[in-house]
């Protein structure tokens, strides 16, 4: 099978939306297996991922191999008609290798060694480790790659490991002079020439560990995407094993969600699905909008279907206090991931653990067992899902929006010397999206060098670092018409967190109708600032325009009557964050003027609409029954019902409409 017709996620569904989860069925008797087998039948789950923290249980001690476990349940799983997910068991190594081979330890910025008994404990430039996990991921790939049972392979989990330690010394050096080839460009790159940190020779440079004051940006920034390319090493070695034994089933590793150590456009380009794990926390009254900017980003990434590799069905363990989701909301927020595009809605895990760290993390079937709310909300879920399948599966969404977001952008923006840690960019990029979404506007994400010609908008909530190349990009887009929404702090360094002339590209300065951007105003914690029309919060700017078409103006302070938001042709720009409701009223404003709607007019505010294909999902994230306007005639593919020009949904109820 050639690059160009590599698997997808459609080979694992076959047509179907999988559903299931992570299955550890060797904390469990074998008799357990067999009732599980039953449960899972009568919920509808099709799909189950084995082996995620097996590695001691496959690989007792060095070079041993127990199979037979895993054997009989592939076996079990085929027999009774549910697709196995195999993962490789390479995020948690098993204490004898750290024992044996202190080497695989990964040593934290302070020089601690983060030591066996949890999990992720391996140092991604060990060679001692990628050792071994090649050879057990060669022999599950030997034994298993022909089993009827097997759908797809999961690669490790999570990943998520730093190492500051000599091995990664070793390979952060070798990987620097690949990048700059010569120690005056390093130097230069790094801006070595403040404090006298000048490197003479490579065997000089380490990462970057616990200082006496701050560290380097440049060797901060570039420690980041050496260890997020380091990471990437380890799963494409794992991934061309399993590729190999076969081609024809695709590969996978779960993304947590908006993770600061991944560059997740890049490993997206490395992955036949691209799937995530998602644990909104049910207390939050943005929880919804959390998934659903998750739900996006992974979509985009995957550039169609993607997977729901984890969710709670209850509560989690890891937060302070861990709260149980109401009656109706894991089916709401499973719909929503649907309506977003996946094709996969799963779970960590299938049944609650009695012992270990995670016990009181829920599963699918919790403590309570077979009788209990959790596990009959699952067989509801899975019987909703088997009714929309045929028609949504495989289906894409269209957006007119692309919000653009850069992991290099988020790194360098992160320095310890910024000039507000107020300012983070997780929250602000959560605060434009969550304006759309509570506009009813449908968006995909984007990296500010992608074509951004399919969107009549594209919105920058905040890119502190930008490539000539994204910024030509940008340039190009607004010149050609499209409506372009930048905020605060976008194009102020190049990519080696070098600050630009003029504190903002010069370019982008021109594009936005600015003359002179004299100085950065960041507010304090709770501190609002009064423009026209409405306050803003975090941040504000000493602008000179130059001749924008149209400007809001500050009011009073020591920023009186210059511009808060500027606008020239089809270019805007916000000096300042405006609070919640009136960031979403502007946004709609100009998504309105570039021609961009909500799927539905007047859709009540916690009322959810998204197009799938032909299918609209309605999703009610409120606790009050909620009328909705639908003109027309429909089928809710959800009860069997005609719909005809209007729908009531009650507390956490969905409504999936054909025409």
């Amino acid at each position: 099978m050639s690059e160009t017709q590599r698997p997808d996620l459609s080979d694992a569904t076959r047509g179907r939306l999988l559903f299931g989860g992570d299955y550890n069925p060797e904390q469990w008797p074998e008799e357990t297996w067999h009732e599980d087998v039953r449960l899972m039948k009568a919920a509808g789950v099709n799909s189950v991922t084995l082996g995620v923290f097996s590695w001691s249980k496959l690989e007792p001690e060095p070079g041993a191999r127990e199979f037979g476990w895993l054997d009989t349940l592939m076996d079990l799983m085929h027999a009774n008609g549910i697709g196995v997910v195999l993962a490789t068991p390479t995020s948690s190594p098993p204490p004898w290798m750290g024992r044996l081979h202190p080497d695989t330890l990964p040593v934290t910025e302070d020089g601690r060694t983060e030591w066996w008994g949890g999990r992720q404990h391996f140092s991604h430039s060990s060679a001692t480790y990628r050792r071994y996990a090649a050879a057990i991921t060669e022999d599950l790939a030997a034994r298993y790659g022909g089993h009827p049972a097997l759908t797809m392979w999961h690669i490790n989990n999570e990943y998520c490991t730093f190492d500051h330690g000599d091995q990664a010394a070793a390979s952060f050096r070798r990987w620097l002079r690949e990048k700059y080839r010569t120690l005056d460009a390093l130097n230069e790159a790094w801006g070595t020439a403040f404090w006298s940190q000048g490197y003479d020779t490579w065997d000089g440079i380490l990462p970057p560990r616990l200082p006496h004051y701050m560290r380097n940006p440049g060797q901060v920034l570039d420690f980041r995407r050496f260890t997020s390319d380091m990471l990437l090493e380890c799963y494409v070695a794992e991934r061309d094993i399993v590729r190999r034994h076969t081609p024809h089933l695709p590969v996978t590793s779960n993304f947590m969600p908006l993770w600061f150590g991944q560059d997740a456009w890049r490993w997206a380009g490395e992955e036949d699905v691209v799937s995530v794990d998602l644990y909104p926390d049910p207390r939050d009254p943005l929880g919804a909008q959390n998934g659903a900017l998750v739900q996006d980003m992974t979509r985009s990434q995957a550039r169609g279907p993607w997977m729901l590799m984890e969710q709670a069905a209850g509560p989690v363990n890891w937060r302070g206090v861990n709260h149980p989701k109401p009656r109706g909301l894991n089916r709401l927020w499973s719909l929503q991931a649907v309506a977003r595009g996946a094709d996969a809605v799963c779970y960590f895990q299938w049944r609650q653990s009695r012992q270990g760290a995670e016990k009181f993390h829920s599963g699918m079937v919790s403590h309570a067992g077979e009788e209990g709310r959790t596990y009959q909300e699952v067989k509801q879920l899975g019987a909703d899902l088997a009714r929309i399948a045929p028609e949504v599966t495989g289906r894409h969404i269209t957006a007119n929006i692309a919000v653009l977001h850069d992991w290099d952008a988020w790194w360098a923006g992160a320095q310890d010397g910024r000039l507000s840690t107020q300012v983070d960019y997780p929250d602000v990029l959560r605060a434009w999206h969550r304006a759309l979404w509570q506009a009813h506007l449908t968006t995909d994400f984007a990296h500010p060098e992608h074509d951004l010609t399919p969107y009549s908008m594209v919105v920058v909530p905040q890119l502190y670092a930008l490539t000539d190349a994204a910024i030509d990009n940008l340039l190009a887009y607004a010149r050609g018409g499209g409506t372009l929404v930048c905020g605060f702090l976008t194009g102020v360094a190049d990519e080696d967190d070098r600050v630009r002339p003029g504190g903002m590209d010069d370019r982008l300065r021109e594009l936005f109708g600015i003359r002179v951007l004299h100085e950065w105003w960041p507010l304090d914690a709770g501190e609002t600032v009064a423009c026209e029309g409405f306050r803003g919060t975090l941040w504000s700017e000493e602008i000179e325009p130059a001749d924008p078409d149209d400007t809001t103006r500050y009011k009073g302070g020591e920023l009186d009557g210059m511009p808060a938001v500027l606008r020239k042709d089809s270019a805007w720009y916000l000096s300042t964050l405006p609070e919640p409701e009136a960031l979403r009223d502007l946004l709609a404003r100009i998504a309105d003027g570039a021609g961009v709607r909500p799927v539905l007019d007047g859709l009540p505010e916690q009322v959810e609409a998204v197009r799938r294909g032909e299918l609209l999902f309605l999703l009610n994230h409120g606790r009050e029954p909620v009328t909705v306007e639908a003109p027309g005639t429909h089928h809710d593919l959800l009860t069997g019902t005609a719909v005809s020009d209007r729908i009531t949904l009650g507390r956490y109820e969905a409504a999936v409409l054909r025409p």
